[in-house]
């Protein structure tokens, strides 16, 4: 029950309980007065009439005597009027039993009332002539006092309406700023740290609302350094100290992107083979200045011919060149400027031979984990070829090859022929209970030979059967957890394609409803990436599923993936690190800065932080020392 209603119930039943008192004792009060006039009146009517009938009582005989007491008899106030002799014979009785139908019988039995009666001597000369007695009928003092209990009580009862009106616009006028305050704090809860500006003049509820005020105002602090805290050390981690280039934890995480987005490119893996040669002539601080000035001829170049192109410095001689949405002769030309970049950069140090260009293209036949072995075979081919030569690898029949992939998905997708296994238990770390598992699928030919899962999933994206094969996996995820006693929890991949799809809302929505349970047990997952460029389409689908009952995961979260005010709006209930980041903690403390920075952040949007395939038992120590929920191994 709301506080209002509570002092709208206290402060009435107050009322009422004053308003019950005042008005019975105002009846009794009323009866008592209309007792005391009745009496007063019969004794009146009694002198009044002993007075009159004084002269002719010697006569008993006379008919003015009956006259004289049935005129006054007759104004109807009396009950009785009986006048008697000096030997108490009755001369002359009125009566009159009358009832006023208008009061009710309870009324009466409540508020007994004794008939007012009164009697006066009358003389006849020196001697006692009789006595006349006059009782006054009860009826008109009932009547009066029930016209008067009726007045009273709709006077009051209107008083006692109005007064509860005006309570209750006093009430909400008065706690009308606490609501303020309980909005505030919900919003505080979602990591939305506004303030009260109109403050409430009640001096308790004022100082209330500033200290909400004040709290809102640290917290909002907080979070802000807590941000800028975030940005600085994921600059950290993305780039290279020495060159400034991006590092290859972030070629990784870029890669992975670029095959998410089903977007065609090129990788040039370059590597400057005289490193080794001019560490052994000359100093650490040349050497330093030679990577330095590879790294600038490398950038430069890139970024003429495609604006999309991003440089990498992996380690020691190794740099990498990643260009998306590049064709075949854009990529040839960006080869062989790199060619010649490495001719020049190869006279102003005096060696003939700098290095070598490999380079492969990015294709739904390809994958994160076999591209870079490829780059490295074109590299080799390149040596072969000559000083700071290039090498591009083609895919040989790649169009048949395509065209084989496509029958095959669709074969495979329409027929259902796939098979869903649950992998990577991902650990509650305070309990060690499984928190969930995610869903995998298993792919096979018509020779049950299995088939790389990325480039199926990378050939269902390209030619938009990707929505089909999200909703068979759905299916077989809910079949699987309605079959499940235990309280099991399942991730499940679904890709951007699916989630802007105009029908897979309403088939989703209509599938949740007829399976409550399941829905309950099933976590949507997402890539930080993907969520990052899709933002709206994302953060409204994420507010469907909530409303729906399911949990969300965001994976791979890294530091350059979402920022923190698009985490406050997506409010996931889970965020997955990338593997990068959830590995090789023990002496990196950036590393372990950034995961304690994205702990703090969980904690105060109530976002629960896990750690994805940490492989190593010190780091899983460290994980675990940091506080975050849940890991993988």
């Amino acid at each position: 029950m709301t506080l209002s209603k509570q002092l709208l119930l206290l402060i009435s039943a107050l009322f009422l309980a004053i308003f019950i008192v005042n008005y019975v004792i105002s009846i009794h009060n009323i009866r008592s007065y209309l007792q005391v006039e009745s009496q007063v009146h019969a004794q009146d009517t009694a002198t009044s009439l002993g007075l009159s009938l004084s002269p002719h009582i010697v006569n008993e005989s006379d008919p003015i005597l009956k006259t004289m007491i049935s005129a006054i008899f007759d104004m109807g106030y009396y009950k009785e009027i009986k006048l008697d002799n000096a030997e108490n014979k009755t001369l002359v009785k009125l009566s009159n039993n009358q009832v006023f139908d208008e009061v009710p019988h309870w009324f009466v039995n409540l508020l007994p009332m004794e008939p007012a009666t009164a009697e006066s001597e009358i003389s006849a000369g020196w001697t006692p002539g009789g006595t006349v007695y006059v009782t006054v009928n009860p009826g008109y003092a009932y009547l009066k006092l029930y016209q008067q209990a009726q007045s009273a009580f709709c006077y009051s009862l209107v008083s006692f309406l109005l007064s509860v009106c005006l309570l209750i616009f006093a009430l909400r006028f008065t706690l009308k700023p606490l609501k303020h305050i309980n909005d505030l704090a919900l919003k505080i809860a979602e990591g939305q740290f506004e303030t009260i500006t109109r403050l409430p003049w009640t001096i308790e509820v004022n100082n209330v609302a500033n200290s909400m005020n004040l709290m809102s105002r640290k917290l909002s602090g907080v979070m802000a350094n807590l941000n800028d805290k975030l940005s600085s050390l994921g600059r950290k981690l993305q780039l290279d100290s020495l060159t400034g280039l991006y590092n290859k934890s972030t070629f990784d995480s870029d890669l992975k992107q670029l095959y998410l987005e089903n977007t065609d490119g090129f990788l040039f893996l370059v590597k400057t083979d005289s490193l080794a040669s001019l560490v052994k002539e000359r100093d650490s601080e040349a050497i330093d200045a030679f990577l330095q000035s590879c790294a600038s001829q490398l950038k430069q170049t890139s970024e003429i011919f495609s604006a999309e192109a991003t440089v990498y410095h992996f380690y020691g001689a190794e740099f990498a060149v990643l260009a998306r949405n590049l064709q075949w002769p854009e990529a040839e030309k960006l080869a062989k400027s790199l060619s010649l970049a490495l001719t020049e950069l190869g006279r102003v140090h005096q060696k003939n031979d700098i290095g070598h260009i490999g380079v492969v293209a990015v294709d739904p036949l390809s994958s994160p984990e076999t591209i870079l072995p490829a780059a490295h075979e074109a590299y080799e081919q390149a040596v072969v070829i000559g000083p700071n030569s290039y090498y591009i690898r083609t895919g040989g029949e790649q169009a048949k090859d395509v065209t084989e992939w496509k029958a095959l998905v669709f074969d495979i997708v329409d027929r259902n022929f796939y098979k869903i296994q649950f992998i990577g238990p991902i650990i509650h770390i305070a309990d060690n209970r499984i928190l969930m598992e995610e869903a995998f699928i298993q792919v096979f030919d018509k020779q049950g030979v299995p088939l790389p899962v990325g480039v199926f999933v990378s050939i269902a994206e390209k030619y938009e059967k990707i929505v089909a094969l999200d909703c068979g996996m759905i299916e077989k995820v809910v079949a699987h957890l309605n079959n499940t006693s235990s309280a099991q929890h399942i991730a499940i991949n679904i890709s951007t394609r699916t989630i802007k799809n105009s029908g897979f809302r309403t088939w989703f929505s209509n599938l949740l409803k007829q399976n409550t349970s399941a829905a309950a047990r099933l976590i949507i997952c997402s890539s930080a990436y993907a969520v990052a460029k899709n933002f709206e389409a994302y953060h409204e689908f994420i507010d469907f599923l909530h409303a729906s009952g399911v949990r969300v995961i965001l994976k791979r979260f890294d530091s350059h993936s979402l920022s923190l005010n698009q985490l406050k709006m997506l409010k996931p209930d889970f965020v997955r690190l990338s593997q990068e980041l959830s590995n090789g903690l023990q002496g990196n403390e950036e590393k372990i800065s950034f995961l304690q920075t994205v702990k703090e952040i969980g904690e105060l949007l109530d976002i629960s932080i896990l750690a994805e395939n940490v492989r190593a038992d010190v780091d899983f120590d460290i994980v675990k020392s940091i506080g975050l929920d849940g890991a993988s191994r």
